[in-house]
């Protein structure tokens, strides 16, 4: 493993403590129109993934919904969210604290999330200023994870080679990009009781430990030369 040049943060269920809140917004209408969903089925199947593929999925269990009402039932959803995200959204435990201590580190937010939201995530939490305009999407990539398009594209970005680089991700979808990419990555399995970390990657359960993991991959990196 390379030595960490620059640091790529996902952000929901990494920075901030978003996806309760989605989880919510989403079981409420989805099952208004006819797709069965609870909080427990986005937390225990569907974390991190892309809206529309949980949508196609549940289709195939429950049957298809019309476009135009799956159109308007995801803009409802949208903007209820983003409302509670301006007014309820809390930061993880650690994250200011881990940012402040990793501050020579280039880094940037990397998500499967629209922009917009990411935006009110990180504004909501005092986050913004640590990650400036250094915001990838994967509305505005066109490219979603597990593909390895979208950590690719943030690397490449941000100036750096894949190896150079080194993911901070929760959810499996994002951890098992980030090793398609070879690129670097840790887990924050913060459900080690209901997920296993995917070999190759590096396992932490909060973010108070994640500078020192950094600190030890550099430290190990210093050794090797």
């Amino acid at each position: 493993m390379s030595r960490p040049l620059c640091l790529l943060f996902d952000c929901d269920g990494t920075l901030v403590d978003s996806e309760p809140l989605l989880a919510d917004e989403m079981a409420t209408s989805l099952t208004a129109i006819g797709l069965p969903f609870s909080t427990d089925d986005y937390i225990g199947e569907f974390r991190g993934a892309r809206f529309r593929n949980i949508v196609a999925e549940l289709q195939k269990r429950h049957g298809r919904i019309d476009a135009t009402s799956l159109k308007e039932t995801e803009a409802g959803m949208r903007a209820r969210l983003a409302e509670r995200l301006v007014h309820e959204l809390k930061c993880l435990p650690g994250v200011h604290e881990a940012l402040d201590t990793l501050s020579d580190y280039p880094r940037a937010v990397v998500s499967n999330g629209p922009e917009t939201k990411i935006r009110t995530c990180l504004a909501s939490t005092d986050l913004s200023d640590y990650f400036n305009d250094h915001l990838f999407s994967a509305y505005t990539a066109n490219c979603w994870k597990p593909d390895p398009g979208l950590y690719l594209h943030a690397a490449h970005s941000m100036g750096f080679k894949a190896r150079e680089c080194l993911v901070i991700d929760d959810s499996i979808v994002g951890v098992r990009s980030a090793l398609a990419a070879g690129i670097p990555v840790i887990h924050l399995n913060r459900f080690s009781d209901v997920e296993t970390t995917p070999q190759g990657a590096i396992m932490i359960s909060n973010m108070h430990q994640l500078p020192t993991v950094v600190s030890r991959l550099v430290h190990q990196e210093a050794l090797a030369l």
